[in-house]
């Protein structure tokens, strides 16, 4: 029974199809059915207007820290600012999919946009990119220990991305199952501890909007700040 229980709390992260199609391909074609095209008008409607702001705040924040060479990337890394917000967002929504739960997806983001920094910086600079392998007025005898472990350092920064941002939305929704199954059970036994379980359900839940939203902006931030070490 307990095996059966703990299967069906994860069958949420498991990618549905329908028909033999895959939804999740659905799920990453939806979010942007749902943004407005700016207008060629000289004034635009609030939706537009307020999107508009928060594309232009975030992209200003974003490139704080990056050289006039990372201000190419502005496009694509709000667009994936955008995109991830979008995912993680409508999948707080009930009868949803989270595709960003799929580690696999995840890595299938990280991977490319990691490599694609790394070889930046060792076509543009890369005596500079090899340097970060070792720090300057390293005694002679850790070097090569040194440079084995910046190494996998390097190699792990994609999959630390992609890990990040799978456990912190899993972890999320499934506590959120498991608080909300939690209240369904007590209500007709102790209702008093059923009301208070959906109060902290409630604040789980804004809990995870927020989660939600910080986790897609650390994910881009990093991705930021891998780019500025190879320009």
């Amino acid at each position: 029974l307990n095996l059966t229980l703990a299967m069906s709390f994860f069958d949420q992260f498991l990618s549905p199809t329908h028909l033999g199609i895959p939804l999740i391909a659905i799920a990453l074609v939806l979010p942007w059915t749902l943004y407005p095209s700016p207008s060629s008008r000289w004034l635009n409607n609030r939706v537009i207007t307020l999107q508009s702001w928060f594309i232009s705040q975030f992209t200003q924040q974003l490139l704080l820290p990056l050289n006039p060479k990372g201000h190419k990337w502005a496009l694509i890394l709000a667009s994936l600012m955008v995109f991830l917000v979008s995912l993680n967002m409508l999948g707080l929504l009930p009868y949803t999919f989270t595709p960003t739960t799929q580690l696999s997806l995840n890595m299938g983001l990280a991977v490319p946009f990691w490599l694609a920094t790394v070889i930046i910086g060792m076509r543009n600079q890369p005596n500079a990119a090899l340097g970060h392998l070792l720090p300057e007025g390293t005694p002679v005898l850790l070097i090569p220990v040194l440079i084995i472990i910046e190494t996998i350092s390097l190699f792990i920064r994609p999959l630390a991305l992609g890990v990040r941002l799978t456990a912190n939305l899993t972890a999320g929704h499934l506590l959120i199952q498991l608080i909300a199954t939690a209240a369904f059970v007590l209500m007709p036994m102790m209702t008093s501890v059923a009301l208070l379980t959906l109060i902290i359900l409630f604040l789980l839940t804004l809990l995870e909007v927020a989660v939600a939203m910080i986790q897609a902006y650390v994910f881009v931030l990093l991705l930021s700040l891998y780019l500025q070490e190879n320009i």
